[in-house]
């Protein structure tokens, strides 16, 4: 079945992450805790976790004990910055479809492809962390 918006996998592991890791109130939560309650592989976690607390986003202390904690407030994370800690910034110009030349003077798509993107955007920069403890 076709989706005409859609997360990467990766961005969506690191958004559900990041909001199970505040969840824990300050409590370490390992690796396999959020690969079990996000049905994720644990291996391709690891590679997102390990993004997020190169961006500063969570931390991580390692060990049998060890796991991941909010290093910025959940208050001051909003999802926007967590999608660009694994996919880059959005781009918001030029074709939608990607085409470098367009055969017609009006775009087929009558912008929606740039309003659905925008709108999105401006979720994902409104919406904090903490809205979802």
């Amino acid at each position: 079945m076709s989706k005409i918006v859609s997360f990467s996998e990766a961005s969506s592991l690191a958004i559900h992450a990041v909001v199970l890791i505040a969840q824990s109130g300050g409590q370490l939560i390992n690796v396999n805790k959020i690969a079990e309650a996000t049905g994720a592989s644990r291996n391709h976690l690891a590679k997102v976790m390990q993004r997020l607390v190169k961006q500063g986003i969570v931390s991580s202390l390692r060990g049998p004990n060890g796991g991941f904690k909010m290093k910025m407030k959940a208050k001051d994370v909003n999802l926007y910055t967590i999608y660009e800690s694994i996919e880059g910034p959005i781009v918001i110009e030029g074709c939608p479809l990607e085409r470098p030349i367009c055969p017609f003077e009006k775009c087929i798509m009558g912008g929606i492809i740039h309003k659905v993107t925008n709108d999105m955007k401006k979720y994902l920069l409104e919406s904090t962390v903490d809205q979802f403890i």
